[in-house]
């Protein structure tokens, strides 16, 4: 019952959002916690700090690693912490009322962004032309 006597408004009780929480690449068993259509592929957290910030929420990121996470690549790294409630216990936001509105909003949105959209552009054109320069080498007997 500790929880009870901290401030909503205080960091530590800000909400934690891991980016395996929306990957669609993780299992649940992995740390999944949102269906598959509905997740994005690899979000980072500075893609989840851009698209809560413009939403108009108070957030920050930590340097902190997921438990599940194999992976130690800094690719990987990153907790953001949102801040759900003020000090007299309201919504900050009317919009979000729980982590699961927050994980579908975010979700949502990822894909929407510039840095999103001009990578995804960009790369098919890069796969295209380096495929056709690879030559099969022979074993020497």
């Amino acid at each position: 019952m500790a929880h009870l006597s901290k401030s909503p408004a205080d960091k530590e009780r800000f909400l934690c959002l891991y980016p395996a929480y929306i990957n669609s690449k993780k299992t649940i068993a992995e740390g999944r916690r949102i269906p598959t259509e509905k997740a994005v592929e690899n979000p980072t957290c500075c893609e989840i700090r851009d698209v809560l910030t413009a939403a108009g929420l108070n957030v920050f990121v930590e340097n902190k690693m997921y438990p599940r996470e194999w992976n130690r690549d800094v690719q990987f790294r990153g907790r953001v912490r949102i801040q759900l409630k003020k000090d007299d216990g309201s919504l900050c936001n009317e919009k979000f009322s729980s982590r699961k509105d927050i994980m579908f909003y975010v979700a949502e949105m990822i894909p929407k962004l510039k840095t999103r959209t001009q990578k995804s552009g960009g790369s098919d054109q890069n796969s295209q032309q380096g495929e056709g320069g690879k030559k099969s080498k022979k074993k020497k007997k």
